[in-house]
């Protein structure tokens, strides 16, 4: 049994704009729904697998449930029973045509990774997405997969709608990552899954490493070594792997804003139980720490190989700090709140080395420093990142005329949620629905721990 926990995630509905207002401290006990990227990744090797796997805690938003229709559609029986889900592969080697367009709606993960398992498959697949996720450039991937011997029909820039096809049998490769991306390392092991021989993937940045954790669990041949502070990765195809019982840990991306919240207001004294905490995953909480956060792990223990932890965190005077750019791999979504806790600590917060935030769901650098301006918050946008001073603890202003564009990104919008319970008069989100595409019960979440 390979296994990893989480509790089922909650609906919420979301009207398009909302206000969120100051309302007092944080306390109590919270579960966060499970984690994404581990969620993506059940799905897609339980599908692969020959036979019946079931998932415990699956994140239910739009993202995840995005990578299930496809892999229906490529064959897999996929389906919810009970609190739980199973999905019936189909074998590495057995997806099918899929017979319409395959649509991603905002999920860059799904994306990406299902791009690396069509690539050695022989079959056809056109892949869409909303607004946003069709302005990413997709050819980070694109380059790696063509080596291997797949073809591609991209809209202009390298974006989506595509039309790719993949190639049985292809080719393996040796394959150095230029720059750190977890996205583009899975999708290449993906492919190597189904192609004859060693694919290897080489890491000059370590990045998060559910893929090689999770491949492993479901019994395929994959090595990693370490070596000078590169990470090489080897994976043996075609793979055979076998079904496994999983249970997903709660998403430290999405338990950081509830951090954050409870670190900037006032009297909060707020535990987020069953957080993963795997060390490529957990840079948010360090970073919190440096700057002065009290952060407590309660009953520390390993689930499935997964670090996981109950988080404590109690109001702390905040410092700002230098934020070493080796750290961004393994907290690249979450600057945006950290930019918030900044907003709020005593002191300059200098953050580098972000260039990767301009190719998110939206340029998050822009969209971050743009709404932070608007709520009061002296700040300078660089290249790669953002220059904070902060209030020393000062409530924001919040914003008073226009609402804070989100650009469809739901890490904005929710982390300009967190930044209105620190406000004087509240900030308004100009649409909160793309927030269900990653933690559909946020809201619901806020008012519990602050009720």
């Amino acid at each position: 049994m390979c296994a990893v926990k989480a509790p089922p995630s909650y609906g919420y509905a979301f009207v398009t704009s909302h206000r969120f207002m100051p309302t007092g401290p944080l306390t109590g006990h919270i579960r966060v729904p499970g984690d994404k990227s581990i969620s993506h990744r059940s799905l897609m090797f339980g599908a692969l697998a020959v036979g019946r796997s079931r998932i415990s805690g699956l994140l239910e938003g739009e993202d995840v449930l995005a990578t299930a229709a496809a892999l229906r559609a490529m064959g897999a029986r996929i389906e919810r029973d009970g609190e739980d889900w199973v999905v019936d592969g189909v074998g590495v080697g057995g997806l099918l045509q899929p017979e319409t367009a395959l649509d991603m709606g905002n999920s860059g993960t799904s994306t990406r990774l299902l791009m690396g398992l069509v690539a050695s498959h022989g079959i056809t697949a056109a892949f869409t997405g909303d607004a946003s996720l069709s302005k990413r450039p997709m050819g980070r991937v694109i380059d790696p997969l063509s080596t291997m011997g797949a073809s591609f029909t991209p809209s202009p820039g390298g974006t989506l709608p595509l039309m790719m096809e993949g190639m049985q049998p292809a080719v393996p490769i040796e394959y150095r990552l230029p720059v750190a991306s977890a996205q583009v390392k899975s999708a290449v092991l993906l492919a190597g899954l189904n192609t004859p021989g060693f694919t290897t993937v080489i890491e000059p940045i370590p990045t998060r490493d559910h893929t090689e954790r999770m491949l492993r669990g479901f019994g395929a041949e994959l090595t990693v070594e370490e070596k000078d502070g590169e990470r090489t990765i080897r994976i043996h195809g075609p793979a055979d792997l076998h079904p496994c019982d999983i249970e997903v840990p709660g998403d430290p991306s999405s338990a950081a804003f509830f951090a954050v919240a409870a670190s900037i207001v006032p009297g909060s004294d707020l535990v987020i139980e069953n957080v993963g905490l795997n060390p490529t995953r957990d840079g948010i909480f360090r970073v919190l720490a440096q700057m002065g956060a009290n952060i407590d792990k309660l009953d520390e223990r390993e689930v499935g190989g997964e670090p996981v932890a109950d988080l404590r965190v109690r109001h702390a005077a905040l410092q700002g700090i230098e934020v070493d750019p080796e750290i961004a791999p393994s907290m690249i979504d979450e600057f945006p709140v950290l930019f918030v806790a900044a907003a709020m600590a005593s002191g300059t917060t200098v953050t580098s080395g972000l260039d990767e935030l301009r190719v998110k769901e939206s340029d998050r650098l822009s969209a971050m420093a743009a709404a932070l301006s608007a709520s009061g918050v002296t700040l300078e946008e660089r290249e790669d990142g953002l220059v904070i001073e902060g209030s020393g603890g000062d409530p924001l202003r919040g914003t008073a005329n226009a609402p804070v564009k989100t650009h469809l990104d739901h890490r904005i919008a929710m982390s300009m949620a967190i930044a209105g319970l620190a406000s004087q008069g509240g900030v308004e989100i100009d649409d909160i629905e793309p927030i269900a595409t990653s933690f559909p019960n946020f809201a619901a979440l806020l008012e519990a721990a602050s009720s």
